[in-house]
Order: C-alpha cells, then sequence, then structure tokens
C-alpha cells in the first residue's frame, strides 16, 4: 500500500482485502467464515432494520517500530458488546470468537496496516445486528456478526490540539435508563442533528449535560469526558454514558503517575475549576480541548493556553500511545501482537 498517503487518509471507510462472518441460527453461533465481499444480504423485514437490533464496536491495530502488530485490549471490546447484547436482547458472542474474529480480520488485512509514525492505524469495526425477519417488535432468530477493518487517520482533523465544545440543553444522545451505556447505533442516530449544528458553527463536538436535570456532565457525543484540577482526574459517572476502554485505561495511567482518580457526578458550575479539559476514546485517544461554550447563557469556558494541550493531557496522551505502539512497557497486558 505504498501508494496511499498515509499522514492525510482522514477517518473514513475505505476498501480492504477480506472481512470475517460468523452466523447464528437454530440456537447458536457457527464458526468464523472469510468473505471477499463488502455487501450483506439481509431480509426486508430483519431487526436490525425495522427496531434497532444491533450493537457495534471500535478499536485500532498499530504497528510499532520493530515492524509488530499490536491490538489494543479487544477482549474489553467483546465484554463491552456483551453488554450491548443484554440491553437489546442478542446473543451474546462468546469473548473468544469475537477476539478470534478480530485477530483474523487484522492478518487477512495485513498490508492496510499503516506504517509506524504515520500518525494513521488500522481500524476495526466488529458489527452484530439482527437479520431474523419479525414485524412484531421482539428480538429476531437470526443474527449476523461480521469484522471489517481499515486505515484511518485521525478522527479529529486537527489530531492532538485543542478544539472547542458546544453545550445545548435542548439535545440530549439518551434517555436517562436508556440505552446510553450500549453500543448502538440509535444512540449516535440521536445525535446526529446537534453534531452537525456543532461542526456548522465550528465546533468539534456537543458536550451533553444528563437529560433528567441538566445539572450534571454527560458525554461528548463521539468521546468520554475528562477535567483535571489539583492534581485530580475527574470523569463523569452516569447510567446514560457509554463505558470507555480508553477513558478506562486512562484512569489506571493516571493513577500510576500520581494523579488522584475520581468517576462521580460532575456538576456543570466545575466546569469553571478545571485546568485540563478532554475528550477521549478510541478514535481520538485524547482530544485537548481549548474552551466550551454554553449556547443557552452565552458562557465560554476557556483552558490552556489555547494553542497546546495541557501538561497531563499530553503526558497521558503519550503513555498511552506508547503503549500500544509497543514502545514502553504493557505491564497491565493490554496489548497483543499478531
Amino acid at each position: 500500500m505504498e501508494n496511499l498517503d498515509w499522514k492525510n487518509i482522514g477517518f473514513g471507510y475505505r476498501d480492504t482485502d477480506y472481512n470475517i462472518r460468523c452466523y447464528y441460527r437454530n440456537g447458536q453461533w457457527g464458526e468464523l467464515e472469510i468473505s471477499s465481499s463488502k455487501r450483506i444480504d439481509i431480509h426486508m423485514s430483519a431487526t436490525a432494520l425495522h427496531y434497532g437490533q444491533e450493537a457495534f464496536e471500535g478499536l485500532k491495530a498499530f504497528k510499532g517500530k520493530d515492524g509488530k502488530i499490536r491490538i489494543f485490549r479487544m477482549d474489553e471490546n467483546a465484554k463491552r458488546m456483551q453488554s450491548s447484547c443484554d440491553g437489546i436482547l442478542m446473543p451474546k458472542l462468546p469473548v473468544e470468537k469475537f477476539t478470534e474474529a478480530v485477530r483474523r480480520a487484522v492478518k487477512m488485512n495485513e498490508r492496510f496496516v499503516p506504517p509506524y509514525e504515520s500518525g494513521a492505524a488500522l481500524y476495526i469495526r466488529p458489527l452484530l445486528i439482527g437479520t431474523g425477519p419479525q414485524i412484531g417488535v421482539k428480538p429476531a432468530d437470526e443474527y449476523l456478526f461480521t469484522v471489517f477493518v481499515m486505515p484511518v487517520g485521525p478522527y479529529f482533523p486537527e489530531g492532538f490540539k485543542p478544539t472547542n465544545l458546544v453545550i445545548m440543553r435542548e439535545y440530549d444522545r439518551a434517555a436517562p435508563q436508556g440505552t446510553g451505556k450500549y453500543k448502538v447505533g440509535g444512540n449516535y442516530a440521536a445525535s446526529m442533528y446537534e453534531g452537525k449544528l456543532a461542526k456548522e458553527q465550528g465546533f468539534s463536538a456537543v458536550l451533553y449535560l444528563d437529560a433528567r436535570e441538566k445539572k450534571y456532565l454527560d458525554e461528548c457525543g463521539p468521546a468520554n469526558f475528562f477535567g483535571i484540577k489539583n492534581d485530580t482526574y475527574i470523569t463523569p459517572k452516569s447510567d446514560s454514558i457509554l463505558p470507555s476502554i480508553t477513558n478506562k485505561s486512562l484512569m489506571v495511567l493516571a493513577e500510576e503517575m500520581g494523579l488522584k482518580v475520581e468517576q462521580r457526578k460532575v456538576p456543570y458550575e466545575e466546569l469553571s475549576e478545571f485546568e485540563e479539559v478532554g475528550a477521549c476514546g478510541t478514535a481520538a485517544v485524547i482530544s485537548p480541548i481549548k474552551g466550551i461554550y454554553d449556547s443557552d447563557n452565552d458562557k465560554w469556558f476557556k483552558y490552556g493556553n489555547q494553542e497546546e494541550a495541557g501538561e497531563w493531557s499530553t503526558k497521558l496522551y503519550n503513555k498511552l500511545r506508547a503503549i500500544q505502539y509497543g514502545e514502553e512497557e504493557d505491564k497491565h497486558g493490554w496489548v497483543e501482537i499478531v
């Protein structure tokens, strides 16, 4: 793939050679199958199309300086997909079958893994959909699990540069006690409209407040939120937030670096107290935030020097990336070489 401009490929879909598939029929999961087709033949009454019976994951593979390919914490993605299955009544795919499908998808598309220091990575998209036909609101009896991959650049085109968020109280990403903690498509459909509005106004994403009271911080649409003050890494706790594997990892690293870690309700007023703020997730790792605009009150919260990421955000970003690329010891067993 020498003809690809790795530094400018952007974050978007790109064809690769193979994908891995597995079908659930007659009450059990079948064997993993290899496919070169980019299409899925699906019944027009499939539950994925009518009732949103689908879940997906996102993870990455990285090529290190040593030429080895590493996948980051795929067992956690497998467990999170199982949680999503519990939430919308789909059969749980065994962790071992999930991880083996990911390994095969990466190995068979090895030529698409971006080179070391290109700033790009191989994005891995596991997808589980209800394919069995139903016209009543109930679970399907057949399902398809597939894993496909593609090389991608940074999710936010700015890369590791501070951007601005906006608070829009008239929109919610997920209902209280709803599906917010599951990685299902409906949550993303619910955030598209205001996400488009935010980008049109020059913001990278929406920072959502809790849907019930509008008093507490929730998450940033495609990413979890964190703030740092008084040597403490603080991230919101809520049943509406998708538990980010990146955030989970950053909390461990923050503690190891000497920060206190608090996962709790974070009141809106605390935005004025943070020294650094960031959004974190698989796609961006950390996207530093230089400002948050409250559109209802015409009020700005500003952070740092506006040009560069804060000290702790930079340290955490560099540390996590070093583990992902095999440059630092992986003492937690987060990385698997394929």
